[in-house]
């Protein structure tokens, strides 16, 4: 069981690290067309590279999903029968909804690599491997599009703010305490990467960028 935790810490900090990084690259949409394409421009040219980015994240995450359904099933097995009532004194909204939470957001990323990566899902119609910019306007001017990305990052930000802070505990870079720094900045972090992935359907949505 321990070796299935340090798996997920490692593969949860790897995701923590992309999440960011890809957060500030999408913000560049607030600076126009030409910044965000060139970004999208600049990324494809560096080829080998990008796909061995893509290669360990695809393989971060496939190892995450497993060792949380494994993690799982243990615990599951450890007690087979439930509490007859449930006490929950020191959990937390973000880590009672880890499972849900983390479910919906595999689903988010196989959609959104078809939405915007591949182009096999095209909500408005049009799709330009080109023109990122247009790719996101079009997309989010459709309200249940930008509602789908909004509720997503919703399940992001609570799946950050304790997975970010349990990672660190997993791979033992920190110790146990009633009230641990970590903790409060992986509140931070998550938060701040749910205001910058919601920012850009929203302002799509409202005309703000258009």
């Amino acid at each position: 069981m321990v070796g299935k935790k340090v798996v997920m810490g490692v593969t949860g900090l790897i995701g923590v690290g992309f999440v960011i990084l890809h957060s500030l690259g999408n913000l560049l949409v607030f600076r126009g067309p030409e910044a965000i394409n060139s970004y999208s421009r600049f990324l494809k040219s560096t080829g080998e590279l990008l796909w061995t980015l893509r290669v360990v994240l695809l393989v971060a995450v496939v190892l995450h999903v497993i060792a949380a359904v494994q993690l799982t099933r243990q615990s599951r097995a450890a007690r087979p029968v439930a509490y007859v009532k449930r006490e929950s004194q020191v959990a937390t909204i973000s880590s009672r909804t880890m499972r849900w939470g983390g479910a919906l957001l595999l689903v988010f990323i196989v959609v959104h690599i078809l939405h915007f990566t591949t182009g096999t899902i095209r909500p408005a119609g049009v799709f330009s491997r080109e023109d990122v910019y247009a790719n996101v306007v079009y997309s989010f001017r459709i309200w249940w599009v930008a509602l789908f990305y909004v509720v997503a990052m919703i399940a992001l930000a609570l799946h950050l703010s304790h997975g970010a802070w349990s990672s660190v505990r997993s791979i033992g870079a920190s110790a146990p305490s009633p009230q641990p720094l970590h903790r409060t900045i992986s509140i931070a972090v998550a938060i701040l990467v749910w205001a910058a992935f919601t920012a850009i359907p929203v302002a799509v949505l409202f005309g703000i960028v258009r």
